[in-house]
């Protein structure tokens, strides 16, 4: 029996109604319609935005959802828990890959600050003999090295949706395609917009294609990296790179243009 319109199944369920729009189009929701046009939901949308809210926070692609609701509308748990279990392992390997490539670019960002606290403080122009540029030194090793005073070459680190390493690059332009929606409602989305708005406080703004630049300190880049991530598991229309650059972190963010005005709602317009 359908019951809700639009409006009170977004408050039931936290989900914008945006989204449940889009939801309708990509196949994972239906409604019916009354005489009057107005799409109505019956009490099962509650549990299957549920359903389609956790596997959206395991990381699951939509097309991977759909898949999913798939099974889910049969009622066999089993074959769920079958369909499901892969598909977890393949986010958690890939989450594991990116775990240990933080850690240890965080772990040669630690080693490039004390190599430079270690070194004496000199009048002269840097030189080799300053290490910075030594090939022994600390920062021009297996791990990657920042640019500026540190010498080599700036890191840049992309954060696009990507499924597997393999098909990193072919998969790094996803967000142009993707739906420009986002899971998060609420008070989940009034707190991520607040961390994201401390991330950045103070940055140097300027606008690139299709986005935006903001300069920051470069010890911001792990809260930085981390809320990207997060970010890009409910909207994957946003695109995000870091560009390494000495004492700066140069955060990049682009959206399609229909994104455009939900990424001035989150990073502020450019100077």
């Amino acid at each position: 029996m359908t019951s809700m319109r639009i409006s009170q199944l977004a408050e039931r369920s936290g989900v914008p109604a945006t989204t449940l729009r889009f939801y309708e189009s990509a196949g994972l929701l239906s409604a019916d319609r009354n005489p009057a046009g107005y799409r109505m939901y019956g009490e099962d949308a509650v549990d299957r935005l549920a359903f389609i809210g956790a596997a959206k926070h395991l990381g699951l692609a939509l097309e991977e959802i759909g898949e999913l609701v798939g099974v889910w509308e049969a009622g066999a748990c089993r074959d769920v828990k079958a369909d499901l279990r892969p598909r977890i392992s393949a986010r958690l390997a890939e989450a594991e890959a990116r775990a240990a490539e933080l850690a240890a670019f965080t772990a040669s960002l630690r080693g490039a600050l004390a190599h430079l606290d270690a070194l004496p403080d000199r009048a002269g122009r840097c030189d080799p003999e300053c290490g910075f540029l030594a090939p022994g030194s600390p920062t021009s090793g297996s791990a990657p090295a920042s640019g500026g005073a540190l010498g080599g070459q700036p890191v840049d680190v992309v954060l696009s949706p990507g499924r597997r390493a393999a098909a990193a690059e072919a998969e790094a332009e996803r967000w142009r395609s993707a739906p420009v929606a986002c899971s998060l409602g609420g008070d989940g989305l009034r707190e991520r917009t607040a961390r994201w708005r401390e991330a950045v406080a103070g940055a140097a703004r300027a606008s690139v294609p299709e986005g935006l630049r903001l300069t920051l300190p470069v010890d911001r880049v792990t809260r930085v990296a981390e809320l990207a991530a997060a970010e890009q598991q409910c909207c994957p229309f946003f695109d995000f790179r870091l560009h390494l650059d000495g004492p700066h972190l140069h955060l990049e963010v682009r959206a399609p243009a229909d994104g455009g005005a939900l990424l001035t709602d989150l990073f502020g317009p450019t100077d």
